[in-house]
């Protein structure tokens, strides 16, 4: 992007377009964290989840229901402030006031946040800038076009976005024979993108064009960048939104722990998703009808009903969340469907349909 290589940025551009296209996330290496640095900050994760007290996984406790957030702390126990089938899945998310008052941070991490926050503004205001930088020259607009109109950027490191530490123990008998292996169902994340760090645990996986479930594999140190639904619709369909999921681990890695660091950004709140119709590959291609959640966001203008503002779009998808322990919602007839031979998951929000692969 600095190199002041006409030619390599071309080839970098192309590169990524296919890349969002096709693939719809990207890994990056050499983006300004040392392997240290990121060593330290898993340390720092291992730490909060080994140290937290009960008091803290009590007083900081998680309400997606009410909140539409998952800002706090999640015990093992689903998705919901209620405690249902053990999940074995801990974690601690910081949004904005999480970032702005240390009573809502638990105790015990407190002597490092200076160096977490200063984590997340580096990931944001370089790593995530610059991918956006990148992304508004596929769209052929200047180069802060996303950072500047779509990019949430204000209220903390992670803007109206969050970060997120979180543990997997391994299954117990009962949630796997439960959840058939899932960790989390086929999805697509809400926002812009999604930064996280590759681990060697293997529990990742993307859904392909083939249609199929796959493993991301494991690179020292690189970043996987997820494409969030806000992308796809901003592009008026051109990149694709992540579809994926997190499963139980090859056999060999099934008793082993997965620890995870996440930077969620999100787009501005208040913005109601349409395509970015001043983009000269949007004017000159048109819109691009393949993708999922674009092609549901064009039906749902279509028949007149109200686009959601993103901050509607993701809060009500965090606050109904399914767990995947749930063998009544979990079950075709319910949630799920049989469409041209794929098991999905269907679920409608805000007259809006959302349909991925399970």
């Amino acid at each position: 992007m600095d190199s002041g290589d006409d030619k390599a940025i071309v080839d970098l551009v192309q590169l990524t377009k296919k890349a969002i296209r096709e693939d719809g996330f990207l890994f990056l290496e050499n983006y300004g964290v040392s392997l240290e640095q990121l060593h330290r900050q898993f340390a720092l994760a291992q730490y909060l989840h080994c140290n937290i007290s009960e008091e803290d996984q009590e007083r900081l406790l998680f309400h997606p229901e009410t909140s539409g957030k998952w800002a706090g702390y999640k015990h093992p126990w689903g998705f919901k402030r209620e405690r249902m089938v053990y999940d074995g899945i801990t974690q601690f998310n910081w949004y904005s006031k999480e970032w702005a008052d240390c009573n809502l941070v638990p105790k015990c991490i407190l002597p490092f946040m200076d160096e977490i926050v200063a984590f997340n503004v580096f990931l944001m205001e370089s790593v995530n800038r610059r991918i956006l930088a990148l992304f508004s020259k596929v769209l052929e607009l200047p180069d802060d076009y996303l950072w500047d109109n779509v990019q949430s950027h204000e209220g903390g490191p992670t803007g109206e976005g969050y970060f997120r530490h979180a543990l997997f123990r391994p299954f117990t008998a009962e949630a796997e024979k439960l959840s058939k292996g899932l960790r989390f169902h086929g999805h697509c994340d809400y926002g812009t993108t999604t930064l996280l760090f590759s681990v060697p645990v293997t529990q990742l996986q993307i859904w392909g064009t083939d249609e199929q479930w796959r493993y991301v594999p494991y690179k020292a140190g690189a970043l996987v960048v997820n494409i969030g639904e806000t992308l796809e619709i901003v592009s008026g369909g051109h990149f694709k939104a992540t579809r994926h999921r997190v499963f139980k681990p090859p056999a060999d890695q099934v008793d082993v722990e997965r620890l995870s660091l996440v930077q969620f950004n999100s787009s501005v709140g208040d913005l109601r998703m349409t395509p970015a119709k001043e983009s000269p590959l949007i004017q000159r291609e048109g819109l691009a009808d393949y993708q999922g959640a674009f092609r549901e966001f064009q039906k749902a203008m279509a028949t007149g009903i109200p686009i959601p503002t993103n901050k509607e779009w993701r809060e009500i998808q965090i606050a109904e969340m399914v767990n995947t322990t749930d063998s009544i919602r979990n079950a075709v007839g319910q949630d799920w469907i049989m469409q041209e031979g794929q098991l999905m998951n269907k679920r409608e929000f805000h007259g809006v349909s959302v349909v991925l692969p399970v």
